[in-house]
């Protein structure tokens, strides 16, 4: 089975859609292995939007992603990452399809509710930065 990283973001706690969205993610038939609500440091946010250092926008993602709880959760199952990718939805609201998460809930490229891996490898960086009780490091 493939796990994936899945964020529920601060907007999205905010605006109570943590219901909405685990609910979406258990009628795939996808399993919640692991959960936790916390607000991230400084360090965290910084090292999980590494890959975009030094662009413009990585200042304001990290700001954001510290601005108060998140839902972080390892989501399991056959294809879990690209299925929970075609779910959430494009980070454009303007592309973003009704039905995905982001289609229905969003209308900011910027606060945009959900983060979710992109490939095996990521989901297994971001799993370790998030879950290290379950990584074998």
């Amino acid at each position: 089975m493939e796990r994936t990283f899945i964020m529920i973001k601060p907007d999205a706690v905010r605006r109570r859609l943590i219901g909405e969205i685990i609910s979406r993610i258990e009628k795939r038939n996808l399993d919640i292995v692991a959960m936790k609500m916390l607000t991230p440091s400084r360090e965290l946010a910084e090292k999980h939007y590494s890959v975009h250092r030094g662009k413009d926008f990585f200042e304001p993602t990290v700001e954001f992603l510290c601005s108060g709880p998140v839902v972080a959760m390892v989501v399991e199952g056959e294809n879990s990452i690209a299925i929970m990718r075609r779910m959430i939805g494009s980070v454009d609201p303007l592309e973003s399809a009704p039905g995905t998460i982001r289609g229905d809930f969003t209308i900011s490229s910027r606060e945009n509710l959900i983060h979710g891996s992109d490939s095996p490898e990521s989901a297994s960086y971001e799993i370790s930065l998030w879950f290290p009780e379950l990584t074998n490091n």
